[in-house]
């Protein structure tokens, strides 16, 4: 798994545990749909860390909730 597929994986997990649909997650973090859509179908490979921010704001966590799994936890070093 690579960094993007993680985020990817994290917002769909929390959409989940908040019971709130991806269009729910754009109202509530001030984030337009298609930004969301963007970022969930892969086609945005590099999120910025303010629209991160603003999704975990929608969540009501921090960003340290945000990567603190297991999934960013085991990711490999990304050289390129």
């Amino acid at each position: 798994m690579n960094t993007q597929e993680a985020v990817v994986n994290r917002i769909r997990e929390l959409c989940t545990e908040h019971g709130i649909t991806p269009n729910g997650l754009s109202y509530k973090a001030g984030i337009s749909q298609a930004t969301i859509k963007s970022i969930l179908n892969g086609e945005s490979l590099n999120p910025g860390i303010v629209t991160l921010k603003k999704i975990c704001d929608g969540f009501d966590i921090t960003l340290a909730e945000f990567f603190s799994t297991k999934s960013f936890n085991n990711l490999e070093q990304e050289i390129r």
